[in-house]
């Protein structure tokens, strides 16, 4: 039996392992042609930099250059859409699960499969009404399209919240109720803390997901006034259309190490809060 699953254990190993390189390729093959010239990613984009084509760091200069649009200024869009799009969706899909998980009643019922029922409606089908949406209620800049952000990424985080919420004891917030703590204070000093496992998970999904989006912002956004680093690396051409390979790879890279760092470091919490919600309740 134990030969059984060792020999199991080691097949699966060896599977993830080579499924893990096939996921981290794309990755390296960004990472090495950002230190090309744009002629040796146009030859051979699978080849290792040698003594002719290795530019050093001159395609990230280039790329945070390129352009009447700063790269620095497009990094600050994205940051201040993600910051406030992730700490809303935080805070308003807490209180909304909460209150779904504890009052049992229709209209909560209701609210809960229509959140469900949002995140399995593809973005195509609403895209165009929601351009329309959003330049009428002036929610096409930076400051206003977290907003946007609430209403797509609320489906995912109350299904997590409402799963963990309804595995806590009902005896503390009766007891904080006892005590004289009202809703408002029983959910900010008694629940809200209890929900950080899967607020950590959460909130790193959904920065990963605001952060690399590129679709809602460049459909919203005025972009002759703000562009995210996702669209910029669409506008990294010259003249003629023609494109430089070796930059628009060093920007890419300049994107995704960001987020892949805040991944290793919180990976862990990730699947403490997705197995937390999904056990509980």
């Amino acid at each position: 039996m134990k030969t059984r699953y060792s020999t199991a254990s080691k097949i699966l190993t060896i599977f993830f392992v080579i499924l893990c390189l096939i996921w981290i390729i794309p990755i390296f093959e960004v990472l090495i042609n950002s230190f090309k010239t744009n002629n040796a990613v146009n030859m051979d984009a699978f080849a290792l930099p040698n003594s002719e084509t290795f530019v050093g760091f001159d395609n990230y200069v280039k790329g945070m250059t390129f352009g009447n649009y700063p790269f620095v200024k497009a990094l600050g869009y994205s940051l201040l859409i993600t910051v406030v799009s992730v700490i809303l969706i935080l805070l308003f899909t807490s209180m909304s699960a909460w209150y779904i998980a504890r009052v049992n009643s229709k209209f909560s019922k209701f609210f809960y499969f229509l959140c469900l029922f949002s995140m399995i409606v593809p973005f195509q089908m609403v895209m165009f009404t929601l351009t329309f949406t959003a330049d009428q209620l002036k929610l096409n800049t930076p400051w206003t399209i977290p907003v946007v952000y609430l209403g797509f990424g609320a489906g995912l985080a109350i299904f997590m919240f409402v799963g963990f919420v309804k595995g806590l004891p009902l005896e503390i917030e009766e007891a904080a109720a006892i005590d004289g703590c009202g809703p408002v204070r029983t959910f900010f000093l008694v629940v809200l803390p209890m929900l950080k496992p899967t607020l950590i998970s959460v909130g790193i999904l959904e920065t990963m997901w605001v952060w690399n989006d590129y679709l809602l912002p460049y459909l919203v956004l005025d972009r002759t006034k703000y562009m995210t680093i996702p669209i910029l690396v669409q506008y990294l051409k010259g003249s003629y259309g023609t494109v430089d390979l070796g930059a628009t790879m060093a920007v890419i890279m300049l994107s995704i190490i960001p987020i892949i760092i805040v991944y290793i470091f919180c990976q862990k919490h990730i699947i403490k809060g997705v197995a937390a919600g999904a056990v509980k309740g």
